[in-house]
């Protein structure tokens, strides 16, 4: 199947004629869990061959290869009723598990946490169902288109306005990365991570550092990201299966801001930040109350950029997207810029045009 994009626009023309799929936002979070489901079966499939042990945290009869891939199984409101009444419930809170399925039962869950099925009708999704089989995930070639599909998607999400700040281009975190150079072991957070641009151009980065299964865990153990919507967190998780993360645990559903600064010690610094904190928006109440008194504001860029200093270690490095003009700020900016210049070595300020970030 090498027309992923073809795939795609045929189910987005399947969902619109469903009732309870309501604008771009709804189809895209509808397309994302599905998605989700497939590529984590197809990626247990494979290691089913490597592992003779394998145990999935997805009871039998709920994994997508046995009531999705027969393109003659259930449909019409009998696998509405098996969503909503069996598939959802189990996902969403019942997953428990010891050892390593735990930890796979747990990514699964927290993935679920806030997801929902929007579609209405049985016989639409089963359309949308058999589309979503057409693409292998296994297979390099398909993988790697939907890479591009992936980018596609996360454009949509801007164009639909919902929330345009998880999308960093990525020219620019590969440019960040690069210039980071982090190594194997050196951990990589970012504390708002999105759909997780920067932390999968950190893997790619490090896979050069790889020779042994032993370089692999050091490597999956070293990638570290919170996000706290649901939707660009699904997303990362994807992200982060398609790049070879199986469990993704470093990758929390939360709030950075929501923890009080002071209780961030030594154990939470890290050698490499990257990130591009949301910025222009203002935080909920009280969370401005977690930091000191000159550095509280409601506004999330300045919050994240004082979590940051916080959370690097010694000879740390961090590279941070920003808005245009935020070094020439008042109030809590100007105590940032105070601290960047005093107590940290900032070395490179380098000044976007406008159009990288568009329409933003």
């Amino acid at each position: 199947m090498s027309n992923v994009s073809g795939v795609i626009k045929s189910i987005q023309d399947i969902m619109r004629k469903d009732v309870g799929v309501d604008g771009d936002a709804q189809r895209i979070s509808q397309l994302v869990w599905m998605f989700f489901l497939k590529i984590y079966d197809d990626r247990e499939q494979e290691l089913e061959l490597i592992d003779d042990d394998f145990q999935s945290p997805i009871p039998e009869h709920l994994r997508w290869r046995n009531w999705a891939a027969d393109k003659e199984g259930i449909t019409g409101d009998a696998l509405l009723d098996f969503i909503n009444l069996q598939l959802f419930p189990k996902l969403k809170g019942d997953l428990t598990a010891p050892g390593e399925v735990g930890k796979r039962a747990k990514v699964v869950r927290d993935v679920f946490e806030d997801t929902y099925n929007y579609m209405k009708s049985g016989t639409l999704m089963r359309q949308v169902v058999n589309k979503i089989n057409e693409i292998d995930f296994n297979n390099s070639k398909d993988r790697h288109t939907f890479g591009a599909i992936y980018e596609q998607i996360l454009k949509d999400l801007q164009s639909a306005g919902n929330a345009g700040e998880f999308y960093t281009p990525r020219a620019v975190t590969k440019f960040i990365i690069d210039r980071l150079n982090p190594q194997l072991d050196e951990t990589v957070l970012d504390p708002a991570c999105g759909t997780g641009g920067f932390l999968t151009c950190a893997i790619d980065h490090k896979r050069q550092f790889v020779n042994a299964p032993e370089d692999e865990e050091v490597l999956r153990n070293s990638i570290r990201g919170v996000e706290k919507k649901a939707l660009p967190h699904m997303l990362c998780i994807t992200n982060m299966i398609l790049h070879g993360i199986d469990t993704p645990t470093g990758i929390a559903h939360g709030n950075t801001l929501a923890r009080a600064y002071r209780d961030y010690g030594e154990k939470d610094r890290v050698p490499v930040i990257a990130t591009n904190p949301p910025f222009g928006g203002m935080e909920e109440d009280g969370i401005e109350q977690n930091f000191p008194s000159s550095l509280r504001t409601r506004e999330t860029a300045d919050l994240f950029m004082a979590l940051i200093i916080k959370l690097l270690k010694a000879n740390g490095r961090a590279a941070v997207v920003l808005p245009d003009g935020f070094l020439f700020g008042e109030g809590v900016k100007s105590t940032l810029k105070q601290s960047l210049i005093e107590e940290c070595n900032l070395h490179t300020i380098v000044r976007l045009p406008n159009s990288v970030f568009a329409p933003y």
